[in-house]
């Protein structure tokens, strides 16, 4: 992976992160790789896409998560975009803590190696179905970029949501018809596009709320 890749994308995010956090978001994109030779973690198998399509995608929604301090990622897979937040946020976002809800244990096994091997403090790893998850204390924010549905995400998810608390969907291009579904109780507040250095694609974050 190239380093001046990442860095030139953070920039172009406007994010920035201490060569420290930099060398700790190389190393996680290396253990991502490696494991998904075995475990299958993820179809991207560049390096250079792994930049763009994990690093800097989880990144650019960084800016947006102003007055949360409790963030669940709800079927982040190989930790996305969960462990890229918690690795950023000591230099952009102090006070961000990042629960990670994962159903297939091989991919909750590589989170926490890798919050083993990166020190992750901030991160923490529930392997169970989301359904099934009480937490003691509830969530400011939900995110997750797996859910192919928006109605799906805020219907399996809002029992983690404190009252006020948001839904942040990551999508790729502005999901009209998917917002038309939502079932009554739910709606839009904030729509933004997102801008992700080389990756050629729609990217927005749709962010919603009970009513």
């Amino acid at each position: 992976m190239s380093a001046a890749t990442l860095e030139q994308g953070l920039a172009e995010l406007g994010l920035h992160l201490s060569p420290e956090t930099q060398a700790r978001l190389a190393a996680f994109a290396a253990l991502l790789q490696k494991w998904n030779r075995v475990y299958n973690l993820t179809s991207i198998r560049d390096a250079g896409q792994v930049v763009t399509h994990h690093l800097l995608d989880s990144l650019a929604v960084l800016p947006h998560l102003a007055g949360i301090a409790t963030l669940a990622d709800v079927g982040s897979g190989g930790g996305l975009p969960g462990i890229p937040l918690a690795l950023a946020a000591p230099d952009c976002h102090p006070a961000l803590a990042v629960t990670s809800i994962e159903t297939v244990n091989k991919k909750a096994s590589f989170q926490q190696q890798a919050k083993i091997e990166l020190g992750l403090a901030n991160f923490t790893v529930v392997n169970e179905r989301v359904e099934n998850v009480r937490p003691e204390a509830k969530f400011d924010a939900v995110i997750s970029r797996a859910f192919s549905e928006l109605s799906d995400f805020v219907g399996l998810t809002a029992h983690l949501l404190r009252p006020g608390g948001r839904f942040l969907a990551m999508k790729g291009v502005y999901p009209r018809e998917e917002i038309a579904r939502l079932p009554a109780g739910f709606r839009v507040v904030e729509g933004h596009p997102l801008t992700v250095p080389r990756l050629g694609a729609e990217r927005h974050l749709i962010i919603l709320e009970r009513n």
